[in-house]
């Protein structure tokens, strides 16, 4: 699965997937949005329609999902860049729909360079989304702090986050300066390759870099993960 799949990184990852011959699940967050990916699911790819910044619509998603066929893996893509949504689509949507969908193996969330520049201060945080109690970069720093946690507590799972570069993308403006091919593939083969092994990583067009001290502390880790269970009240299920 891709998620935030109808343009940018998200568009590209997805459309490499299927030719490869991969099973891809699209997503869009309106039925309106999801006509710019007629042409994937035209040739094959399915689709769950779900607006993140709307939990019980995440839900939703998540139930309709593990319905279906078992899923190896998850492309953590979707992503607002400002606005009150910032918590509930770049943190709360990939934390629940990790907890929430049981069979998958491998997971890549979507960072930013821009997390080093994140405070790693939960207090005051709304999960909900009903203020702007963060920024982008805070945002980007919890994200790859749960990719670390998820690695660390989950054996069987691999689970990393990719920092796709400054790209030319809606989100990133048409002077963003870095390679949209470079952008997604480190994501295309640390969730589809099988000889890809590496969990708790944080990566830069391929390779690994050091992220923010508060990503891999466990003490930070468990205060977002139960920061996380009480905002939302699902738990990270034990694996």
């Amino acid at each position: 699965m891709v998620t935030g799949s109808t343009d940018g990184l998200g568009r590209a990852t997805a459309d490499t997937l299927l030719r490869q011959g991969h099973d891809v699940i699209v997503h869009a967050r309106s039925a309106h949005r999801a006509e710019a990916i007629a042409d994937l699911t035209g040739r094959g790819a399915d689709l769950v329609v779900a607006d993140f910044a709307n939990r019980d619509e995440v839900h939703a998603a998540a139930e309709q999902l593990q319905a279906g066929a078992p899923i190896d893996g998850v492309v953590h893509n979707a992503g607002v860049i400002s606005g009150t949504a910032i918590v509930p689509v770049n943190v709360v949507a990939p934390y629940l729909l990790t907890a929430l969908l049981r069979s998958q193996s491998r997971h890549v969330y979507l960072s930013s360079s821009m997390h080093r520049g994140g405070s790693a201060r939960l207090d005051g945080v709304d999960w909900e989304g009903g203020s702007s109690s963060s920024s982008y970069s805070d945002s980007k720093l919890f994200v790859t702090a749960f990719a670390a946690a998820v690695a660390a507590r989950w054996s069987g799972v691999q689970a990393n986050a990719v920092d796709p570069g400054w790209v030319p993308t809606k989100m990133g403006g048409a002077g963003a300066s870095d390679d949209l091919e470079l952008g997604h593939r480190t994501q295309e083969r640390l969730i589809a390759d099988p000889d890809a092994s590496v969990s708790g990583g944080y990566w830069f067009h391929d390779r690994q870099q050091d992220p923010h001290p508060a990503v891999r502390d466990p003490q930070f880790q468990d205060a977002l993960l139960r920061a996380l269970e009480a905002a939302t009240g699902v738990a990270l299920p034990e694996r």
